[in-house]
């Protein structure tokens, strides 16, 4: 009786020692995947998890989504400009069996397939699709990175070009073109305010001349303008419709003296022409006798 005292104590010690080595506790949001004499148990958790001490071996795997940044890479785009590129790429494990079993680290894996497939979709864009349409170039690069990475139970979620760098000759030459394309945008707005602006005089003009009372109260309300900033000089502009009488009269007074002047000259000419020779010569109608 007392050697199976002696044993079942020795047992409960044993077990007692053993316990911590035989129980493991997996979080929420992992898995383990188990592994007994080398052969796969398959993924346990979450939870208390069972095992034999040196006989199973358990593997952690996270499930939550990794955030991985691709260090910056040199490009060539399709317009030979090169350029450094960086990303981030947004990942998780949806199978931890296969992330196990089929790639020895994953997280690994997946940063060297982004870095490749980040050079080669960029290289094949030109410099202005990548700084204009990078939403297009984000989506292609997440399309190609989970195709790679479905295999292996890893799902890729989110992959964004964070930040572009080009060098500085290139920089210049850009904001030169965007300065010139701003001067453009300008005089083309410049010529359609001055088609806007005559289209409107032109009906204006056409409003006015319905009736002539209007054009006059609009002279003395330039002159009240004119006015309340205290100018010193005063511009008064007469209507044509009183300009042309007195600008006709004038010229039908030039032209009756010029006919005056014109009538005048041969008498005052034979005058001149006797009082030369001294030789009185007839006027028109009369004849020696």
């Amino acid at each position: 009786m007392p050697n199976a005292l002696i044993i079942a104590l020795v047992a409960l010690g044993i077990l007692v020692v053993l316990t911590p080595f035989c129980l493991r506790v997996v979080r929420e949001y992992e898995r383990v995947v188990a592994f007994r004499l080398g052969r796969l148990r398959g993924a346990l958790g979450p939870g208390i998890v069972f095992r034999l001490p040196f006989l199973d071996k358990l593997v952690r795997v996270d499930l939550r989504i990794v955030t991985l940044t691709i260090p910056p890479q040199e490009v060539i785009t399709r317009d030979n400009v090169t350029a450094r590129v960086n990303a981030v790429v947004m990942f998780k494990v949806a199978d931890p069996v296969r992330s196990v079993m089929s790639v020895e680290n994953h997280a690994v894996a997946t940063s060297q397939f982004a870095q490749t497939t980040l050079r080669s979709v960029v290289g094949r864009a030109d410099l202005d699709t990548l700084l204009a349409h990078r939403a297009d170039l984000n989506e292609d690069l997440a399309a190609s990175i989970a195709r790679q990475t479905e295999p292996w139970g890893v799902e890729v979620s989110v992959v964004e070009i964070k930040d572009v760098e080009i060098p500085e000759i290139m920089q210049r030459a850009m904001a030169r073109e965007a300065e010139a394309e701003r001067e453009r945008r300008a005089k083309v707005i410049s010529a359609h305010g001055e088609l806007q602006a005559s289209q409107e005089l032109r009906d204006a003009a056409m409003t006015l001349s319905e009736a002539p009372a209007s054009l006059q109260l609009r002279y003395l309300q330039t002159l009240l303008e004119l006015g309340a900033d205290q100018n010193s000089t005063v511009v008064f502009p007469l209507p044509m419709d009183i300009i042309g009488p007195m600008m006709n009269m004038m010229g039908r007074v030039m032209d009756d003296g010029g006919a005056s002047r014109s009538a005048a000259a041969p008498a005052g000419t034979a005058h001149r022409r006797q009082a030369a020779t001294g030789i009185e010569e007839p006027l028109e109608g009369e004849t020696d006798e």
